[in-house]
């Protein structure tokens, strides 16, 4: 993917199995054209606001749709949260936390921090697929997002 073209969904996710089964979810319906993968909170945090390896990119570190899961290593998703609604040039980009916490504190805080959705990850492949394509569905077609 040329550097200078503009992100879909940026996937944050470290388990490369719910990865790729997320990827392959998504492709399937041709939702993953623009996708992004990074498996590291702070490389996430690099992507999204044009830092360290990314300082120099033509990117626009504002994707449509951000999937996030919050056990990352080195940047939690709650504190990638957290710096994406701080921020006047990232806050409206929709997040959807999908993730293994069933937490409650996960949970509000997340809200709190302004998540749009946060979805349990179900353990059955077939759930897992299905929630995966819905989401999909939902996020890059149906939901209507501001023009920046």
């Amino acid at each position: 993917m040329p550097v200078n073209e503009q992100i879909e969904i940026l996937f944050i996710e470290d388990n490369p199995y719910e990865a790729e089964l997320t990827i392959r979810n998504l492709k399937k319906y041709n939702l993953a054209n623009n996708l992004k993968h990074i498996d590291d909170g702070a490389e996430a945090v690099d992507y999204i606001f044009n830092k360290g390896v990314y300082a120099n990119s033509e990117h626009s570190g504002r994707p449509r749709l951000i999937l996030l899961d919050l056990k990352l290593p080195k940047v939690s998703g709650l504190e990638i949260l957290r710096l994406l609604k701080a921020n006047e040039g990232t806050k409206a980009i929709p997040v959807v936390v999908l993730t293994s916490s069933k937490e409650d504190k996960d949970v509000i805080e997340s809200y709190e921090l302004g998540v749009n959705s946060y979805i349990v990850k179900p353990v059955n492949f077939e759930s897992f697929s299905k929630a995966i394509t819905d989401l999909g569905m939902y996020w890059m077609i149906l939901n209507q997002i501001p023009n920046t």
